[in-house]
């Protein structure tokens, strides 16, 4: 029993790994690859990646935005967990890093349920909105900029339907977030965000110390 969450060590990890996680051949061979880049502090953690894909099966989710793919990792664990005819519209900039993630989408047989637009998010999100998608999405994970994660929420919250969910991550930016004396600029714009959602009465609220910090916020009705 514990009255706070735990704080594990390596051998902690280890185990938690080795009881829980159900990674793919693939998805492994992907996050392995991707740990030989140089921005390889970028991707998600696997017992994330398997933490979201449960989060999309519960919903029964078959429509979701991803904003900031980087490798492909997050958006190939939430396509594999999204029905036959489900739709993933994966925002990025970057081609060529996305053009490594669409090798992977094709090899696991999800290319088809992703949509791929290599353009600055906010313009992605305010044409959807533009084109009157509002309502219509169950899922959305933000991945991206941390100076525009209020804008792509902001955004996103409009996308979802009532009872959507948004997830984002790195919201605990390894601890910066908790110390005072740090005032660089993406560690700014994360205790700007926390700050943003923990008033928010539009959404339900959790923020969980998976990874690097996963906040989920529920779209209430």
């Amino acid at each position: 029993m514990s009255n706070k969450t735990i704080c594990l060590n390596d051998a902690g990890y280890t185990y938690l790994l080795n009881a829980s996680l159900r990674e793919s051949a693939l998805l492994r061979r992907l996050r392995d690859e991707t740990a030989a880049l140089p921005r390889s502090g970028m991707q998600i953690s696997p017992e994330q990646g398997q933490f979201m894909s449960l989060l999309v099966q519960l919903m029964g989710a078959r429509r979701a935005i991803e904003v900031g793919v980087f490798t492909g990792y997050s958006a190939l664990a939430v396509a594999l967990a999204l029905p036959t005819d489900g739709y993933l519209l994966a925002c990025d900039i970057n081609e060529e890093w996305t053009t490594r993630a669409r090798a992977y989408w094709r090899e696991a047989g999800v290319a088809e349920k992703i949509e791929l637009r290599l353009a600055p998010a906010q313009q992605t999100l305010d044409a959807l909105l533009r084109d009157g998608a509002a309502g219509s999405f169950d899922f959305a994970f933000i991945d991206a900029d941390k100076s525009h994660y209020i804008a792509y929420y902001e955004r996103l919250l409009q996308l979802l339907r009532p009872g959507g969910l948004i997830a984002v991550d790195n919201v605990l930016w390894g601890g910066a977030v908790a110390d005072p004396q740090n005032n660089e600029a993406d560690t700014v714009a994360i205790r700007a965000f926390n700050k943003h959602l923990l008033h928010d009465e539009r959404v339900a609220l959790s923020l969980v110390p998976i990874g690097d910090g996963l906040t989920l916020a529920l779209k209430r009705g």
